[in-house]
């Protein structure tokens, strides 16, 4: 194999024709020699991880130069950077962020560990954790770690995560032991609960908080749980069924077979409510699950004491995009914001999957954008505050073979991403009273009303 050496980077016309090259590639090779084409393309992931981190911060710092020398206020200097970077490498500004701080680290404080990266001899997350294990130190201690830890390529060879993590961890207590306490202070502070969606409908329920209130939490649970096993009372739970109903039931105050006490909307057609279609149903703040899963979890429900409300939306029968609704205030009403939760889910910056929490209005009120659907977005705060304060721009878009909502941001950079609304489970049978729209059932699961 002949390598290529140049004095100057690539450009990226010439990284994309080499992208090319390999996606169009068949690789018929035998084992030894793909062993060898795997080794080497995980080295190129790391150079490559390792040249996006240069080319981030050079990036950043010329918004930050150029934003200055215009007057802006130092506060603003930095504002929407993340979601850029996020944006251009496809994941949700929360993460563009992440990368950012690990840009700026390895490039002004931590020269070693980006040696052992652009040398293939880390992976990126490994170089993650290097930067996450001393982020709390001094800009000497950190180099000081840096130096001792990555300067020679022997020194962590073979190590794994955790290996490191500790070699990392180790000399940080010993140079800082009080930014350590500050630290755990900082991190106790971040507590805080999440759910994500987990496979075949279920999702995981998480807490964050300190090491000794988790284990605290767990052995109280088992220990409930192991009392009930011996009780001898014939339940034919497992000792982890039990302790995750033990959870829903301590947290609700009520019992599995109640239901959930808050309100849980389900969007499902007309038709796999009432003819058992197979259209997939949406539960908010989940995602599609089976008209099964949905048939079976409204069934239950109204066999329960819980309160069951059905609301009509409509939307196109071909796109499954919900009507518009329209007001004169600035504030999206609650019915609206409601339809724009439903219809969007997360939040609508493409690769971001946080919660909405802010409705925003794509072209803004300031400038005659009105408060209705078309023009409202449902974005996490993150990307609602990037929105405001970076200079970038967004346009609402309709595209007429597909009624489904959409707009495109426009970055400070000139760069163009496309957000379109997930589309709502789509009519199978058609009636005569519902020819241009379609019929869905909104169930309201509400013990409390």
């Amino acid at each position: 194999m002949v390598t290529a050496v140049q004095d100057s980077p690539p450009t990226s016309d010439e990284v994309l024709r080499f992208v090319a090259r390999l996606q169009s590639s068949d690789f018929d090779v035998d084992a030894a020699a793909g062993i060898d084409l795997i080794s080497a393309l995980e080295l190129m992931k790391s150079a490559g991880v390792a040249a996006q981190a240069v080319v981030t911060d050079a990036v950043a710092t010329t918004i930050s130069n150029e934003r200055r020398e215009r007057g802006k206020p130092k506060a603003q200097w930095r504002i929407g950077i993340a979601s850029q970077i996020g944006l251009a490498r496809r994941e949700s500004p929360n993460r563009g962020g992440t990368h950012l701080g690990l840009a700026r680290a390895l490039v002004h404080e931590m020269p070693h560990t980006l040696a052992r990266l652009r040398a293939g001899e880390l992976n990126e997350w490994r170089a993650m954790i290097l930067a996450r294990e001393t982020a709390c130190l001094t800009v000497e201690d950190r180099r000081t770690i840096d130096n001792r830890l990555c300067s020679d390529p022997a020194t962590l060879a073979g190590a794994g995560d955790r290996m490191i993590e500790g070699r990392a961890r180790a000399p940080a207590n010993e140079l800082d032991a009080a930014s350590q306490v500050k630290r755990r202070a900082k991190a106790y502070g971040a507590r805080r609960i999440s759910t994500r969606p987990a496979p075949e409908s279920m999702g995981f329920f998480t807490a964050l908080t300190s090491m000794e209130k988790s284990v605290c939490m767990w052995a109280t649970l088992r220990r409930d749980a192991d009392t009930i096993i011996n009780s001898g009372g014939g339940d034919t739970r497992t000792r982890d069924q039990i302790m995750a109903d033990l959870v829903f039931e301590r947290i609700t105050g009520a019992s599995v077979a109640q239901g959930p006490p808050v309100t849980v909307d389900i969007v499902i057609s007309d038709s796999a409510l009432l003819a058992d279609g197979k259209k997939s149903a949406c539960l908010h703040g989940y995602g599609d699950i089976p008209s099964d899963v949905a048939r079976q979890l409204i069934r239950d429900t109204l066999d329960s004491e819980t309160h069951v409300a059905l609301r009509r939306l409509y939307a196109h029968p071909r796109s499954g995009a919900l009507t518009a609704v329209e007001s004169t205030s600035r504030a999206f009403p609650t019915a609206l914001g409601r339809l724009i939760d439903l219809r969007d889910r997360t939040c609508r910056t493409p690769w971001c999957d946080a919660p909405i929490r802010h409705h925003d209005h794509i072209e803004p009120h300031s400038t005659g954008g009105a408060t209705s659907a078309e023009n409202g977005a449902g974005l996490c705060a993150a990307c609602n505050y990037a929105k405001e304060g970076d200079g970038g721009t967004a346009e609402a878009r309709r595209d007429k073979r597909n009624a489904r909502h959409r707009y495109t941001l426009i970055s400070p950079t000139g760069h163009t991403y496309d957000s379109s609304a997930p589309p709502m489970p789509v009519v199978e049978l058609y009636s005569s009273t519902i020819e241009n729209v379609m019929l869905h059932g909104l169930f309201d699961f509400d013990a409390a009303s």
